[in-house]
């Protein structure tokens, strides 16, 4: 993690720039398309919010918002540099139940 730089837990091997879009009054909201979740755009609520700006091999990529990695996923972690919860949009949430915390039934906890 940049800016500052940060002790990570190592759960996923990306890059992380913090509050790279900005201060607090440069939060802003957005859509954009994410086919994992389904057709219709997905909203994006920005606060201080950080990019990521370098992916692992085996994080899969499920949205961008100017071109950069926003909502990513690897095993069973997934992140998002949204805030999800600020939307009345509910797929995030249920992708997580769904496809990440289900997930945990079937392989050792290794963390």
């Amino acid at each position: 993690m940049t800016s500052p730089s940060q002790v990570s837990l190592g759960l996923l091997d990306v890059t992380v720039e913090r509050n790279a879009y900005g201060r607090q009054v440069d939060s802003h909201m957005g859509e954009e398309p994410c086919p994992e979740l389904g057709p219709e755009p997905l909203p994006m609520v920005f606060i201080r919010a950080p990019i990521i700006r370098r992916t692992g091999p085996q994080v899969e990529v499920l949205a961008r918002h100017r071109g950069e990695p926003v909502l990513v996923r690897e095993g069973r972690v997934l992140a998002s540099t949204f805030h999800p919860e600020l939307s009345e949009d509910e797929r995030v949430h249920r992708y997580f139940l769904e496809n990440v915390a289900s997930d945990s039934k079937t392989r050792p906890r290794s963390v």
